[in-house]
């Protein structure tokens, strides 16, 4: 029995043996499995780079190429790579991390009166009805993120790690934004407005990085773990501590 099997046979022993008129046992369980499923499938898995970015962005467009780049780069360097195993950037880095040789993961999430189809350069393809769920994997295995142009989505997953790095849930591990010139009006308001303001401090500022180059990005991620001991590299941010 692994891990997540036994966590999902003692929370049916808490909610009352999985009776279905336990309040709410069948969601829970639902959310729980997903839990522990995924958490199984990527316990073991080398260090990794988390992807955000939009769906919308087609293949061939500068941003699509350049986070294919950079998944490349950053896979060969011994990173897997993590996305949302959708189409756009999220299959640009599952691709660039296939032609890099390290494991592809693709993060499925799915969604109300949307078919998305996984795109095909996932070697681990997990599949989440839940986005909480879905968003705490994402962050507990990382490494590192790459955030690339994006909508509300890209914006919510980059916000919250930054959140969770502000508020000391979660160690400070590089955060890449690429494309200066998509994320410039958004860290202009970040320093002219929130800074000014005093809702932010200075060293929030110093949460994340604005690179354009895929080479150089791959520079900073292995620089910054160049060094450090093996256990911090193996297990990065521990954001959610033992699932």
């Amino acid at each position: 029995m692994s891990k997540g099997e036994k966590v999902i046979e003692e929370l049916l022993d808490v909610i009352g043996s999985g009776r279905p008129e336990a309040l709410g046992a069948d969601q829970l369980v639902d959310i729980m499995t997903e839990f522990t499923q995924s958490y199984d499938r990527l316990t073991g898995l080398q260090p990794a780079v988390s992807f955000f970015g939009s769906a919308r962005i087609q293949v061939g467009e500068p941003a699509w190429e350049s986070a294919r780049e950079t998944a490349r780069l950053l896979s060969e360097s011994g990173f897997a790579i993590i996305s949302g195993g959708g189409p756009g950037i999220m299959e640009a880095a599952n691709r660039g991390a296939r032609e890099g040789g390290s494991p592809s993961v693709g993060l499925n999430i799915q969604l109300p009166g949307r078919t998305e189809p996984p795109n095909d350069y996932q070697d681990i393809s997990l599949h989440f009805h839940h986005f909480f769920v879905r968003k705490a994997i994402f962050v507990h295995f990382a490494a590192a993120f790459v955030v690339m142009p994006g909508g509300f989505g890209t914006l919510d997953e980059f916000l919250e790690c930054l959140t969770l790095m502000q508020t000391d849930k979660a160690h400070r591990i590089p955060v890449i934004l690429m494309d200066s010139g998509f994320w410039t009006g958004l860290t202009d308001w970040f320093q002219d407005t929130l800074l000014s303001r005093g809702t932010i401090a200075e060293r929030d500022l110093e949460a994340f990085r604005v690179i354009d180059q895929p080479g150089k990005v791959r520079d900073a991620v292995v620089e910054y773990y160049a060094g450090r001991a093996a256990d911090r590299l193996a297990d990065p941010g521990g954001i959610l501590g033992p699932i």
